[in-house]
């Protein structure tokens, strides 16, 4: 077993001892080894002028996504390769990116541009010739408070794609890969964390200490600890563990390993439920997505986690694995109360199992926000609707923001079963539903827009579902 963690920084090794792991990767950069190209501003995963590139192992080589840095632990970095601003012109001279912004006059006060910087280099890693709506999506969890977005998206766009390396070109992996490869079957442990390299070891210590977090995106923890001064009693990572991080498909069912990012699980719901794809897009910056977790989503017990009420409407079921062996229990039976979750305390969320709609099956979702992007919802919604020629044969329907966890609406389903899909019987359908929900006021919204959002949003998928069929 290790007592240290080992990770690159710009191609030279880093090996980390003791607490010095559990400081974020921002600081350790800035003030241990005087990167200060990577800024610290919101420290809590907002701005992204922390953002830097992380490459990690995925079938033989290293794959390189942004991150931000001010909610990344040094522990979470265990067999990486991490390339900062100032690692993308490693031998003087600055990189087409660089370039780019400079031309184009991307930059004012400057604690926004290497973050900028980084996340467009990491869209180069995946697409060679980006488009403006490229370049607008791969910034979107970067912001400029005095620049203007326009230039740095025309630096994005006009960047000299003939000069663009690779990091592969710039930093060779076989060095790392080997180094990683000989000692990545070993487990780590350093004072209060713990990376099993199995789950019978991982359920050990989870039992062993039952208030233990499970950290694997760290993107609500790392706010915790850097805004509420948390102190976890200790921290369990996922990431040796194999086939956590796996998606299948098999038989209609798609099953997600508990580790899972956000971003993959995006990536390959994409044509298989295209009707997910503006959630996913809204839910999060591609720094947030690249290091959340869909099971870390679902186990934050918050009543408007944006991907609740689609897991809900689908009936996906969560594997719980614990020392007692594995168990199944439905999305909607998993919440007991607000933050209350039918878990025991040695138990992991190991998979969740998505039935995923069916041919002729109408899926819509829906998030109001004060903000279109990068915002904490106010309400949303899911319909799974299933047609009996003109008629409503089965209809699921799911809220969030309207509770203490994520509501079904059995009074409103059992009312539409059998009903005519008209305009009518929606709007009635919304007075019943407003009865079966019990929302609060707070800063996002009172509780009587969320009380018309309830009725207002059955109309609208009405509307959408009419709109679609003309």
């Amino acid at each position: 077993m290790r007592d240290h963690i080992l990770f690159y920084l710009n191609g030279k090794p880093q090996r980390v001892v003791g607490r010095a792991a559990f400081q974020t990767l921002s600081r350790f950069l800035r003030y241990g080894q005087r990167a200060t190209g990577t800024k610290i501003v919101c420290e809590e995963g907002d701005c992204g002028a922390c953002t830097v590139l992380v490459g990690r192992v995925e079938n033989g080589s290293l794959k390189y996504r942004p991150i931000n840095s001010c909610i990344q632990f040094l522990f979470q970095l265990d067999l990486t390769h991490v390339v900062t601003v100032e690692g993308l012109a490693p031998y003087g001279s600055l990189n087409a990116v660089q370039e780019a912004m400079v031309r184009c006059h991307g930059a004012q006060c400057g604690y926004c541009t290497p973050g900028f910087i980084v996340a467009m280099t990491a869209m180069f890693e995946e697409t060679a010739k980006p488009c403006e709506a490229d370049v607008r999506r791969a910034v979107t969890g970067n912001l400029c408070r005095c620049t203007g977005y326009e230039p740095i998206v025309k630096a994005g766009v006009e960047t000299d794609t003939a000069k663009m390396q690779r990091i592969e070109e710039l930093y060779p992996s076989a060095t790392m890969l080997r180094k990683f490869a000989g000692i990545s079957g070993e487990a780590v442990r350093i004072d209060n964390f713990f990376k099993p390299s199995d789950m019978a070891s991982a359920i050990a210590f989870k039992a062993e200490h039952p208030k233990c977090v499970i950290v694997q995106g760290a993107t609500d923890f790392g706010v915790w600890c850097t805004k509420r001064n948390f102190v976890p009693e200790a921290v369990l990572s996922l990431s040796g563990i194999e086939g956590l991080g796996d998606i299948t498909l098999d038989d209609g069912t798609l099953a997600v390993g508990g580790r899972a990012s956000l971003a993959q699980f995006e990536s390959f719901v994409r044509d298989l439920v295209p009707q997910l794809a503006p959630v996913m897009d809204r839910f999060g910056s591609p720094q947030i997505k690249n290091a959340g977790t869909l099971a870390g989503n679902i186990a934050n017990a918050s009543p408007i986690a944006d991907s609740l009420p689609f897991l809900y409407v689908t009936g996906a079921q969560l594997e719980l694995t614990g020392k007692s062996g594995m168990r199944t229990v439905a999305i909607d039976a998993f919440y007991k109360g607000y933050k209350t979750l039918d878990l025991q305390p040695d138990e992991i969320i190991t998979r969740i199992l998505i039935p995923l709609p069916k041919s002729g099956d109408t899926l819509r979702l829906y998030k109001v926000s004060k903000r279109s992007h990068l915002d904490i919802s106010s309400f949303t919604a899911a319909m799974l609707l299933r047609r009996d020629d003109s008629r409503i044969g089965n209809i699921r329907i799911a809220y969030g923001g309207v509770g203490p966890v994520v509501l079904r609406l059995p009074k409103t389903e059992a009312f539409l079963s059998g009903k005519p899909f008209a305009l009518d019987v929606l709007h009635e359908a919304g007075t019943i539903a407003r009865d079966e929900i019990t929302p609060l006021s707070d800063v996002r919204g009172s509780r009587d827009f969320r009380l018309q959002l309830a009725e207002n949003v059955l109309k609208k998928f009405y509307y959408d579902v009419s709109e679609a069929n003309a």
